[in-house]
């Protein structure tokens, strides 16, 4: 029996997130179903990050148990060939058989892109929130701060969330400003703002509604002191808006 793990990047605008699901297409789906198709198996595949529908990743980790007696790399290049072109596997060994990769992350990070003042290249539609205005860096940057650290997110937790616990350790909150994106061999100008989080561990759409909060302050209509009121408050309902799941991207699990 071999534990295999698998280092996976999805284009997830196509999809109803990672998780299996009653209805819909899904990530953690359709690989399994390949998986079948070349070991006949139909087997159980742990993700690290439950990503929701429209969610991309760059580095989703995942790891499965199988008879078969295909080397890991014949398997990954079977995959690859059977797989949708938005759905790749760009890396794949045998693990120890107790690793779980959603229970012993140490830390994930995601990125979340936004366009400012109606320029967004079209071909980033897929992958960026248009905001029609100005953002105030400055202000978003003072709010931050107050995220950085141990707290009780339930402010920031979606509606569905299982979690036991609803606190957090937040490594990092960077915010910057970008005047150009590189896509292909060019490079596309504009404004941009890149928000880079990075924890221990994340709730439902809890870094959709950190960025939707800082939008929020970015246009004036809360103060950047209202960030650690809100997260004190432990009241969804002061919080901003989700921010669309198209501009997110799980960008590392680490280990």
């Amino acid at each position: 029996m071999k534990n295999i793990k698998l280092l996976i990047e999805y284009d997830g605008g196509d999809y109803q997130g990672w998780q299996t699901q009653k209805s819909g297409r899904t990530i953690q789906d359709i690989i399994r179903e390949c998986i079948f198709s070349i070991t006949g198996e139909r087997l159980r595949l742990t993700g690290a990050s439950r990503t929701d529908a429209g969610v991309h990743a760059l580095g989703q980790v995942a790891v499965f148990r199988t008879e078969s007696k295909l080397p890991v790399d014949i398997i990954m290049r079977a995959l690859n060939a059977k797989l949708p072109q938005d759905i790749r596997i760009f890396g794949a060994e045998e693990t120890d058989g107790d690793f779980n990769p959603r229970y012993m992350a140490l830390g994930k990070s995601y990125f979340y892109t936004i366009a400012m003042g109606g320029n967004q290249p079209v071909f980033f539609k897929r992958y960026l929130w248009e905001i029609r205005a100005a953002l105030n860096l400055d202000e978003m940057k003072e709010a931050a701060a107050s995220i950085v650290g141990r707290h009780d997110f339930s402010a920031f937790r979606g509606s569905g969330c299982g979690a036991k616990t609803t606190v957090r350790n937040i490594y990092s909150l960077d915010i910057a400003g970008v005047n150009n994106i590189r896509f292909m061999a060019a490079a596309f100008r504009g404004d941009f703002i890149k928000i880079r989080i990075e924890g221990d561990a994340f709730l439902r759409h809890m870094v959709r509604n950190i960025v939707g909060t800082l939008v929020e302050i970015g246009k004036g209509k809360l103060s950047p002191g209202a960030m650690e009121q809100i997260l004190e408050s432990r009241d969804r309902r002061l919080a901003g808006p989700t921010a669309p799941a198209n501009g997110l991207f799980l960008e590392k699990i680490s280990y």
